[in-house]
């Protein structure tokens, strides 16, 4: 079980849910989850975005809870650093990706520096001292970056969307059904909400048998207020619990 896999598959599919136009959202600002399996808290997560230079950094965190820890420890970090955005636009497309993941016996400490121009991407590997070049398309996002870029952008209930997202492993194109309208009850409120659900052809644990839900706010800010998958043991939730910006309550 796995904190970052929960959040990265969420990151991965809101940004298939973009269309054309921009919302607004507040920077900085911070946007607290808790994390649990089958009810039982499994974790915390914390996204932040704050102004850096010309341009926005966003930073992510997972930490498994102490009950977890004893048996698998989770203690994640990555960073985007973005570029300045053009006409308006609040950023641009990302310039570096970081990783600094410990997950269980797992590690992974990588730096992505990506050449949109040339379009690719060099992947440093700080564990084995590695360098590699991929190949990207003209529009390609990082895991993280692509959650932020994605809540800029208008979605429509009955269409599906898909984007590139490159992140430091593999280039993920991938479908994403905007289902329907739902009021959704939640520790922070109750709130008008667009369900979204991606179609994943990975074998991992969010396989095309593990369906993944996730509950956008009605409004131009798309906050994520609820993540939900089956995983081969119960389930994952990611419930939105807190941070420095709230949507209103309804």
């Amino acid at each position: 079980m796995s904190l970052r896999t929960m959040l990265f598959s969420a990151v991965l599919i809101v940004i298939c849910t973009a269309g054309i136009g921009w919302g607004a959202f507040s920077v900085p600002e911070r946007l607290v989850f808790d994390v649990s399996w089958s009810g039982i808290k499994a974790g915390t997560a914390v996204q932040e975005i704050v102004s850096s230079g010309d341009g926005v950094t966003i930073t992510h965190t997972a930490k498994s809870a102490d009950w977890l820890s004893v048996f698998y420890k989770v203690d994640d970090h990555m960073e985007a650093v973005m570029a300045k955005g053009e006409s308006g636009q609040l950023f641009g497309v990302p310039l570096i990706y970081r990783e600094n993941l410990s997950e269980g016996r797992t590690r992974f400490h990588k730096e992505v520096t990506f050449d949109h121009t040339g379009r690719n991407a060099v992947i440093v590997n700080h564990l084995d001292n590695s360098r590699t070049n991929f190949p990207i398309t003209p529009i390609t996002y990082d895991s993280l970056s692509c959650f932020y870029f994605a809540r800029l952008q208008n979605v429509e209930v009955g269409k599906s969307y898909f984007v590139d997202v490159f992140d430091g492993k593999r280039l993920h194109n991938t479908e994403v059904k905007v289902l329907r309208r739902e009021e959704l009850k939640s520790d922070v409120g109750t709130f008008k909400t667009i369900l979204i659900m991606p179609i994943l052809k990975t074998n991992g644990i969010f396989s095309k048998s593990g369906d993944l839900y996730i509950w956008l706010s009605d409004d131009e800010r798309h906050i994520p207020v609820k993540m939900k998958s089956k995983v081969k043991i119960g389930s994952i939730t990611a419930k939105l619990v807190g941070g420095s910006y709230w949507p209103e309550k309804k």
